[in-house]
């Protein structure tokens, strides 16, 4: 029996990310830096992806998508995409948090604290044991409350401003990649049971008061 294949993407930050994973082996990753026009980029990006392979859209056992926390017109983009493809191939999409595939790597050898920044001087935050599982639910704070409330134990830190933040837990900093980010989406996405459930956003927060100048796309 030929290995699951899984194609996992993301555009939650500033990148169009992508990773063709063939049972435990990437076959192809893909990560395109760019503050915009992922809308634009992503299906000739993933078309690539499975061109560099030699796969076919009909060789896909399944979808693996970035659904957040992060840009809100970002997550849009691949959310939207990863059910309509889903719906067309018929197969399951996964949507796996960011910041669960963040902490994926260092989470294997000890408690880890994700962090991505959401700007105005708040960061989104969650916390994981060593083995990975969640220890909290993703949430917003602000900067300067990270310790405060922190579970004892921490001993990675991975994402924004993991230096400082490393510094007063007393913990290690891990440097981790785009690469890194949508590799481990393909792998938690290859693992996980489908439960039926179309992937959605992770909004931890309303979207800013200036509307978008173009409109988001429509989410089937």
């Amino acid at each position: 029996m030929a290995d699951q294949l899984t194609l996992a993407f993301d555009t939650s930050a500033a990148h169009c990310a992508a990773a063709l994973l063939s049972g435990d082996t990437v076959l192809v990753s893909r990560v395109e830096e760019m503050q915009k026009g992922q809308a634009e980029r992503l299906m000739p990006l993933l078309e690539e992806v499975l061109l560099g392979a030699g796969k076919k859209w009909s060789d896909l056992d399944r979808i693996g998508v970035g659904i957040g926390p992060g840009n809100f017109t970002g997550i849009r983009i691949s959310v939207s995409a990863a059910r309509g493809l889903a719906l067309s191939l018929g197969i399951p999409a996964i949507g796996v948090n960011v910041l669960e595939a963040m902490a994926f790597g260092p989470a294997q050898e000890g408690q880890t604290l994700a962090i991505l920044d959401a700007r105005q001087d708040n960061v989104y935050i969650q916390f994981f044991t060593k083995g990975g599982d969640a220890l909290d639910s993703p949430n917003l704070r602000a900067e300067d409350e990270i310790q405060a409330g922190s579970p004892r134990g921490t001993a990675f830190v991975v994402g924004y401003n993991s230096a400082s933040v490393a510094t007063q837990l007393g913990a290690e900093v891990v440097k981790t990649s785009a690469t890194d980010l949508i590799t481990a989406i393909a792998r938690i996405a290859s693992a996980r049971v489908p439960d039926g459930a179309r992937p959605a956003p992770l909004y931890l927060r309303p979207a800013d008061a200036a509307p978008p100048r173009d409109p988001a796309p429509v989410i089937l």
